[in-house]
């Protein structure tokens, strides 16, 4: 039976995916650091699949997940690495707390879980992560997920985030679960050959005219 592992996996994309591959006969750990989502994790996920506590910044953390992991899973299939924060702010008005907690969730955190789970990977294993369409662009396509909310992401904000996607709209909660079979194609044997690929599921924002 296939495993997989999902950083961030206790809402939004990282559940759904969690949802999804269990689904389809994997055995599924989640991490997550909200109390709230991971009590709701606990309680609505299938009773099989793993929740973890786990702070991406803390590195005793990472080391505990670890060590769970190959307790209860042993090695890995998938590992995805969807932890990630996002606070935006105006370059002037970014504090040096706010920056150096995107760089110890989005960069460190997301290294050296990478780092500390290369060992539990069985050849042929996949390594998927999630990155924002920002990465191509300077502002990020968005779907309807907690995180809108959690960012207190004003209406008209929100206008003008949905103006620039082709669709004319977010991602729904639905199209969450399109993301989730992306990830479950990546961990597929129908995607042996596919390596170092990035894959946008935005609405086609960020496409030229």
């Amino acid at each position: 039976m296939p495993t997989a592992l999902i950083t961030g996996g206790t809402t939004g994309i990282g559940r759904a995916t969690a949802e999804l591959l269990h689904t389809r006969g994997h055995r599924v750990a989640v991490t997550g650091q909200d109390p709230d989502a991971l009590a709701a994790a606990r309680r609505e996920l299938p009773a099989d699949v793993l929740v973890v506590r786990a702070d991406a910044r803390v590195s005793s953390d990472t080391d505990a997940l670890v060590q769970t992991v190959t307790e209860r899973l042993g090695r890995l299939d998938l590992l995805f690495l969807n932890a990630g924060i996002f606070r935006p702010a105006p370059v002037g008005e970014v504090s040096e707390e706010s920056f150096d907690d995107h760089v110890a969730v989005n960069l460190k955190g997301q290294f050296f879980t990478l780092q500390k789970d290369l060992p539990l990977m069985n050849d042929g294993a996949s390594i998927v992560v999630t990155v924002g369409i920002a990465a191509r662009r300077g502002s990020p396509g968005a779907t309807d997920t907690p995180l809108l909310d959690e960012l207190g992401v004003a209406s008209a904000e929100r206008d003008a985030l949905r103006a620039n996607v082709p669709f004319q709209r977010f991602g729904s909660p639905r199209e969450v679960a399109e993301v989730a079979e992306v990830a479950a194609f990546l961990a597929s044997d129908a995607a042996s050959y596919v390596t170092g690929q990035d894959v946008a599921v935005a609405g086609g924002y960020g496409l030229g005219a």
